[in-house]
């Protein structure tokens, strides 16, 4: 019996040494990679923003590209028309301009 009380012990010790070691990884990704990840997050919601306004631009009345390459295109734009639309048109206030 004392041999299975154990074995608990170290599974609550081994436990508790992985909530340790992920709390030093979450610190540790918070000082070093954070910011260089939210940034490329940042980046890659700008390009897709410019890549959506030049494929449908002329929907807005920017016509950036001849439609011959828009209809080229068209086909990897459709799943993403509805949340742009909702992105470009969405009210702003200046708290929006705070927070970058």
């Amino acid at each position: 019996m004392p041999l299975f009380g154990r074995k608990k012990k170290r599974e609550k010790k081994d436990k508790g040494d992985a909530g340790v070691k992920d709390a030093v990884k979450g610190v540790l990704y918070g000082f070093a990679v954070h910011g260089a990840a939210t940034a490329a997050l940042k980046t890659r919601m700008h390009m897709e923003h410019l890549f959506m306004l030049m494929t449908l631009g002329d929907m807005l009345g920017f016509p950036i590209i001849p439609p011959y390459y828009s209809l080229r295109i068209l086909p990897y734009v459709v799943p993403n028309i509805k949340s742009w639309k909702e992105r470009l048109f969405r009210e702003r206030d200046f708290t929006d301009l705070l927070s970058g």
